[in-house]
């Protein structure tokens, strides 16, 4: 990916953190601006404040992030029922993403969902773990590409597609609707 198209993807995200990072508590780090340095590519610096579910967690400076990309079970939806493996989903994400973990975002094409969540992928920063990958990997998470978000699309269908095949996780644990989709619990 070129430079001018990172710095395009970055930029915003870290302004958009950075004027965030106004209302936090005096005892959090601010968001730091990073560029890409071994296994992690450019992005911005924050710590995990607290596991929402699967695939949202909140983070210093005050921002809740949806990780782009995939989809885990629902756990926290007051219309709709707990997806099978859903609870199973955000328990992983909560032992790899611990409050106080440090980790870093990187955009894509679109800064936010509909519901005002920060989109990102998310890498830890102390071994460079993709947690978005990850819990496609092991069966926590579904494929879910949204356009025009679609860096990853490539490496998420073929890592979807090992976790199915392997029966890893929801694939073995849940029943699949006519669509794939998984059924809720």
């Amino acid at each position: 990916m070129g430079r001018r198209l990172i710095r395009a993807m970055v930029a915003p995200l870290l302004a958009l953190l950075l004027l965030s990072s106004c209302g936090r508590s005096p005892a959090e780090a601010p968001p730091t601006a990073s560029p890409a340095t071994g296994n992690l590519p450019a992005g911005v610096d924050v710590v995990v404040r607290k596991v929402i579910d699967g695939d949202t967690i909140d983070v210093s400076g005050g921002e809740r992030v949806r990780l782009i990309g995939i989809d885990t079970p629902e756990t926290n939806d007051p219309n709709r029922p707990a997806g099978c493996f859903g609870k199973e989903a955000s328990r992983f994400t909560a032992s790899v993403l611990a409050p106080g973990t440090a980790v870093r975002l990187v955009g894509d094409a679109e800064q936010r969902d509909r519901y005002g969540r920060l989109l990102a992928y998310v890498y830890r920063r102390d071994d460079g773990l993709f947690v978005n990958a990850e819990l496609l990997r092991r069966g926590y998470a579904q494929l879910l590409t949204i356009p025009p978000n679609v860096a990853h699309t490539d490496e998420f269908v073929s890592v979807a597609r090992e976790a199915r095949a392997g029966s890893q996780g929801l694939w073995a644990a849940c029943t699949l609707m006519p669509d794939g989709r998984v059924a809720p619990a």
